[in-house]
């Protein structure tokens, strides 16, 4: 059994109860990510209540520019921090964090010239203000670096415990300022805010004093590993203002708001996958060189996201309708199919999803920026076309499309990884918890009729939500008996805590 790590931001190895680790670090990144996300949902629900289409569509562009910009900043630099294994783990650290200040400084610089580029192609400068004081987000968020440490020890709760001052910050004064009217500069202060908050409370809660430290080496190493993601990131990048650009010149800021409110409910979504995914990171880089154990976690960590990833999606396309006529309002009534499309895409999705997260630990990340550039094209060949000629209903149809091209990509890496994967086996398991649930509410609404009260749609939920539960415990009761298991256990003795 190996010796616990003598420093901070030592990994845990086998024998220091990894599994263990793993099962409560699951729950408490699940719980952290579901609980923020929907924080950042129901902020998404009441800015659609107290905005205009037109003003959500601001917020909407603001948005693109902050995504587009961690895109270019998120280049996988603490990926490879987790995944290294350097004696020294204090100097890792002071390079790691060395090359993420470095990235977010010339990240900061594109965004200058971004923010006035995107005014001056839209036709409208009203974007400028907000843009501009919601890059402040960028170095705020680079100062959050010394969470890696915690997270590469999992010692999730830590971690956690100091994140969650970011969210929260940004949920409190958003919506205060939400309410005062102060429309969407309400939201930008509060990101912003809250970032900072962030920023300051991790490096309290550093064990390392930060010195800069550039090492041409780690530089290459870093380099080798960063260029395919941040290729990846590009992809986000395309679509993101694609959608920004066609959408606009098709539909007006109200279609944009349309189509940032119904991505909005999409990365909901994924915040399970997240969750997961980040706990097993540490894990599988661990055992990068057992090929059995990688399956075992690729296999269990995709099985227990799709407990609430399928629902979700499959949920999302049953209850669009409903969602608008008794929450949102018949405004956003144009953009029902768009969510539904969303839904099934988003169910799709959780299939395999966590593919590039076993790469990433081997330190081979070519595969992901070649699916990245796949993407890319799908996108730009399926999905601007449509959403120029068809408006939202193009949209919605490309979204199932372009969906199809990234879940076969997925498909064929995860067989090239995996000898023993099983694509039709692995997908009917995934999706069968869902299919009672979805049989039911169909089923039950073909015998009332179309018509639909707020009671009704109340208990056609309900009845959703029990029937996926009890599905979901019958059929993969093992799973979730092991996974209680590990829970009930204690670390072992010698585990570093």
């Amino acid at each position: 059994m190996n010796a616990p790590p003598e420093v901070p931001g030592g990994r845990p190895q086998a024998g220091s109860g990894l599994r263990i680790r793993a099962a409560r670090g699951t729950i408490i990144n699940t719980a952290f990510l579901v609980g923020v996300n929907t924080l950042n949902l129901v902020r998404g629900f009441l800015v659609a209540a107290f905005l205009t289409t037109s003003d959500y569509g601001v917020w909407g562009v603001i948005l693109v520019v902050l995504y587009t910009l961690m895109f270019l900043r998120q280049v996988g630099i603490g990926d490879k921090f987790i995944q290294q294994d350097e004696d020294d783990q204090e100097l890792a650290f002071r390079k790691a964090m060395t090359f993420e200040l470095s990235i977010a400084g010339i990240v900061l610089a594109a965004g200058l010239v971004l923010v006035p580029a995107m005014a001056l192609v839209m036709g409208n400068d009203r974007i400028i203000a907000p843009a501009l004081v919601a890059l402040l987000v960028v170095p705020a968020q680079a100062l959050q670096a010394p969470l890696w440490i915690f997270y590469r020890e999992m010692d999730f709760a830590r971690q956690r415990k100091l994140q969650i001052t970011d969210p929260i910050s940004a949920f409190v004064i958003s919506v205060a300022l939400l309410m005062a009217g102060w429309n969407y500069w309400a939201l930008i202060v509060g990101v912003v805010a809250g970032a900072w908050v962030g920023a300051i409370v991790s490096l309290r809660a550093s064990p390392y004093r930060f010195r800069w430290v550039f090492d041409r080496v780690a530089a290459r190493a870093y380099a080798s590993f960063s260029w395919p993601l941040f290729f990846a990131g590009m992809s986000g990048i395309v679509v993101g203002q694609g959608l920004l650009i066609v959408g606009e010149a098709e539909l007006g800021l109200a279609g944009v708001g349309i189509i940032a409110l119904a991505s909005s409910i999409s990365q909901y979504s994924d915040r399970a996958d997240q969750a997961i995914t980040q706990t097993i990171y540490p894990t599988i880089c661990a055992v990068k060189d057992r090929a059995e154990l990688l399956y075992e976690a690729f296999v269990k960590s995709n099985r227990l996201a799709l407990m609430w990833g399928a629902p979700f999606g499959l949920g999302l396309a049953v209850f669009a309708e409903d969602l608008v006529r008794f929450g949102i309002g018949e405004r956003w009534s144009p953009g029902i199919g768009l969510m539904q499309a969303i839904g099934v895409a988003v169910a799709i999705h959780q299939i395999g999803f966590n593919w590039d997260a076993f790469y990433r630990a081997r330190a081979d990340t070519k595969p992901v920026g070649i699916a990245a550039a796949v993407a890319i094209v799908a996108f730009v060949a399926i999905a601007l076309p449509l959403l120029a000629t068809e408006g939202l209903r193009g949209l919605a149809i490309a979204t199932l499309l372009v969906e199809a091209v990234n879940f076969s990509v997925r498909m064929f890496y995860l067989r090239r990884l995996f000898s023993a994967f099983r694509l039709i086996r692995h997908t009917a398991r995934a999706l069968l918890p869902s299919v009672p649930a979805v049989a039911v509410v169909l089923g039950l609404r073909e015998l009332v009729g179309e018509e639909s009260t707020l009671l009704a749609a109340l208990a056609m939920l309900t009845l959703y939500v029990v029937t996926t539960i009890a599905a979901t415990a019958l059929l993969e009761r093992d799973l979730l008996r092991e996974i209680l298991a590990y829970v009930r256990r204690r670390l072992p003795a010698d585990a570093h805590a």
